[in-house]
């Protein structure tokens, strides 16, 4: 068998082995499209038209329900959250006259959008920092040139899900206004700060002058996006998303999903994140163990293991299909003999308790051990 097809198979195992599983510690079971379809069929409010090109029904709900809980005064709703960025740093280049957004090397933006906003827009990327966390107010000042958006992903995922403190954050934003700048907010996991930040999402939104947020992180959307600001924000951002092709006929279904997520889970965000304090050290506490970062500030975190990622890939897929319980899986070599995945507690972890969350943990080191990957 050919690496293609032993990854293809494997692929196939896990999903059969994920639609079986009874309970999930990471993540959740995934559901079919016959199971969405029905979820979305089930809300109020259908015996109405479909919108056409964005401009009315479901998406304008979307629109208005998104500014309002960000309080902006408007919201575009866009097929791609990598759209709308492009045009967020877009615009605050022209409205500043600068072509440098300055963002963290390990952001979003830089790492897995293909660097759209500097190969679409001939934008150019600053590094106030390396280090893995949010740039000081220092570092922004030391780039020795101007630059028009100041880009902060909120939380900052690649190290690990991080977070500033609320003050550093405040006097972040303020530092960059400070020089003429723009500030903008790739939130497309913003839902779930307030419980770190200790603030409601308006409140937070206010910092920054544009806020892009996701409906398929956390929210259980089938797709995209919303880019929040001012009028003149969003007039731009309207004719620029007709521009690159993201006024689509009809996105009734992303748009229904959304609203559902906002209905159903954005209120169960805060406690996922309060369950994670109680599970988190259980996993820190498994035999050469280490999350990061040490005290989760969301409900997301690194876990690093001393394994090979195949032989602990090879444990949660025995687990899922011996036990029918989920664990944590996607697992990456961080460096010889040591791997890392991201754990996402999300609503099936709050049925966990931290004693069951070690007893799971160690039958899946002893799989991991015993693999021959």
């Amino acid at each position: 068998m050919s690496d293609d097809q032993s990854t293809a198979n494997d692929q196939q195992r896990r999903r059969a082995a994920r639609r079986a599983c009874k309970r999930f510690l990471s993540g959740e079971r995934s559901a079919s499209i016959r199971e969405r379809l029905t979820e979305l069929a089930a809300l109020d409010g259908l015996d109405v038209e479909p919108d056409i090109y964005g401009g009315d029904g479901p998406v304008q709900q979307l629109e208005e329900r998104t500014a309002a809980l960000l309080g902006k005064e408007d919201a575009v709703f866009f097929p791609t959250g990598t759209m709308a960025q492009q045009v967020a740093l877009r615009y605050g280049a022209e409205l500043t006259g600068r072509s440098a957004v300055a963002l963290h090397p390990l952001s979003h933006l830089e790492r897995h959008e293909r660097h759209a906003y500097a190969q679409l827009t001939g934008l150019r990327g600053l590094w106030p920092t390396t280090e893995q966390r949010q740039p000081t107010t220092e570092e922004l000042g030391a780039l020795g040139e101007p630059f028009g958006t100041l880009a902060v992903e909120l939380p900052l995922r690649d190290p690990g899900y991080l977070l500033p403190s609320w003050e550093e954050l405040v006097e972040l934003t303020e530092a960059a206004r400070a020089t003429g700048a723009r500030v903008h907010f790739d939130g497309a996991r913003l839902w779930n700060t307030t419980t770190h930040f200790g603030k409601p999402l308006d409140e937070i939104s206010a910092l920054a002058d544009s806020v892009y947020v996701s409906f398929y992180k956390d929210l259980r959307g089938i797709s995209g996006a919303a880019l929040a600001g001012d009028a003149a924000l969003t007039a731009y951002a309207r004719t620029w998303r007709h521009r690159y092709g993201g006024t689509l006929f009809q996105q009734w279904p992303a748009a229904l999903a959304a609203l559902a997520g906002l209905d159903t889970l954005l209120s169960e965000l805060p406690a996922f994140a309060r369950h994670a304090a109680t599970l988190a050290p259980a996993l820190a506490a498994l035999p050469g163990a280490r999350i990061h970062p040490v005290v989760p500030p969301t409900h997301e975190f690194q876990l690093w293991l001393p394994h090979p990622a195949k032989a602990l890939n090879a444990a949660h897929l025995a687990l899922a299909e011996q036990e029918r319980t989920w664990f944590v899986s996607h697992w990456t070599d961080a460096a010889p003999g040591l791997a890392m995945a991201e754990v996402s507690l999300t609503g099936p972890a709050l049925e966990w308790t931290a004693d069951e969350v070690t007893d799971i943990g160690l039958r899946f080191l002893e799989l991991a051990a015993g693999s021959a990957y």
